[in-house]
């Protein structure tokens, strides 16, 4: 690797900052073209309802009106975020077909000639809904009487046939009667609305040669792409996604919730359709980062190593799933933390309850994990009264050592990294902490 260094260590002025600061940065929003019709959602005013009927009359009365869409429209009716990594069941309609299951479900979608025009049709559909009892909290909702989410019957997803996602490592049972010490916690943690400068949105354009010309905010411009493929049945060549500034995403804008709906319009009426979330959209139905629930419970030896973790963790994903067990995957492969612990138990749910589904949002599943181990750790060293620095030290990861979900750790940098954060910081470490490297243990200590 060269010596001179281009990028790192130096201040490299953004590519596209001139246009931010300037006003001069367009986004596919900011798009207009000829004919260009608009598109807004009919959505449920209930948390959770059977739908006895849809009456669009008055909404098509009303000057400016074009078409709605409806669950028949769509060809293939459910949105197949996951689907593409193998992660099923499928269960999210594009469009309600018989029931909702939040609050701002969308069951019809109007075209309208202007956005006035769009939102007055809006207004004019009647829904005929049987409201049901819905559930919001996700220890009520693993209730055995609780309110069914889910079209399988029970309210969590299933992980090759069981109900939660687990990881084994060990005898956890035999390390906490090893310990001198059993720590327990648990943390809580709210959603959170990603609350974009730029809402959700895209414009789809009907081309000459057939193809569609789909210029659009999200995050991941060929997931979307493919996503939109499949709900449509539409081949994927006869789709040319062109991604935009992105607002502010932060996860939130890998959700494909937009472009199937706006292409949809563009093909049925052959003119060009914008469908853009207002203010109030994204913060009701854009998809937040999952509450959760994670307890731990830690068997630890006088001198600070654990022995035993047991880790069980909740995630509500909302109504459906979309990204949320994924989520759990990636929390239940670190739940544990960056550390040493030769019996380990995890199990992570997915939980189903009646409010808006919830999705990506940075370093979703592994960002709250992450900050509940550590907070564990501190209470650890405050009962023990052992220095939170020896703890951490005392248990890091390093090179060769097994992960609970049986992963080798092969590029262990923790040690070197808190050596280095406790220089910045002025904190001063014992001698035998400075000496210490992510090497094997076998090189270090003895293996210990």
């Amino acid at each position: 690797m060269s010596a001179e260094m281009h990028v790192v260590g130096r201040s490299v002025q953004r590519s596209d900052g001139v246009g931010f600061v300037t006003g001069r940065a367009q986004y596919s929003t900011d798009l207009t073209f000829p004919r260009m019709l608009h598109l807004k959602v009919v959505r449920s005013p209930l948390h959770h309802a059977r739908i006895r009927g849809v009456d669009l009359s008055a909404a098509e009365r009303v000057p400016g009106f074009v078409r709605a869409l409806t669950h028949e429209d769509v060809p293939h009716n459910v949105y197949t975020i996951l689907g593409l990594i193998g992660v099923e069941p499928e269960e999210e309609f594009v469009l309600a077909v018989d029931r909702v299951r939040y609050k701002g479900e969308p069951i019809v979608a109007i075209l309208a000639e202007t956005e006035a025009a769009a939102y007055e049709a809006v207004a004019a559909v009647r829904l005929d809904l049987e409201e049901l009892p819905a559930v919001f909290d996700m220890d009520e909702a693993l209730a055995p009487d609780a309110p069914v989410v889910t079209h399988w019957g029970n309210n969590t997803f299933m992980y090759e046939g069981h109900e939660c996602r687990r990881v084994r490592l060990g005898d956890v049972d035999a390390g906490f009667a090893q310990a001198d010490h059993i720590v327990e916690g648990e943390y809580r943690t709210g959603p959170i609305e990603h609350a974009p400068l730029e809402t959700t949105g895209c414009v789809a354009v009907p081309e000459p040669n057939g193809r569609y010309t789909v210029y659009t905010n999200t995050q991941a411009i060929y997931f979307s792409l493919d996503n939109t493929s499949i709900i449509l049945q539409l081949q994927a060549n006869r789709l040319r996604f062109v991604g935009g500034m992105v607002g502010g995403g932060f996860g939130g804008k890998v959700d494909v919730i937009v472009e199937p709906l706006a292409t949809l319009g563009a093909m049925k009426t052959g003119r060009p359709v914008r469908y853009v979330y207002n203010r109030q959209e994204e913060m009701q139905v854009s998809s937040t980062r999952s509450p959760e629930i994670l307890r731990y419970k830690d068997g630890v030896m006088r001198d600070g190593t654990i022995v035993a973790r047991k880790v069980t963790g909740y995630m509500d994903c909302g109504a459906y799933s979309r990204q949320t067990p994924y989520a759990v995957t990636k929390f239940a492969a670190n739940a544990a933390g960056p550390y040493r612990i030769p019996n380990v138990w995890i199990d992570g749910y997915c939980i189903y309850t009646n409010r808006t589904p919830t999705s990506a949002m940075r370093g979703f599943g592994v960002t709250m994990g992450s900050w509940a181990v550590e907070v564990q750790m501190d209470k650890i060293a405050r009962q023990l009264d052992i220095d939170p620095w020896e703890l951490r030290f005392r248990n890091a990861h390093r090179n060769g050592d097994t992960k609970p979900h049986r992963k080798i750790v092969a590029d262990a940098t923790l040690i070197e990294t808190m050596q280095a954060a406790a220089e910045l910081v002025g904190h001063e470490l014992p001698a035998d902490l400075r000496a210490m490297t992510s090497a094997p243990r076998a090189t270090q200590d003895g293996g210990r």
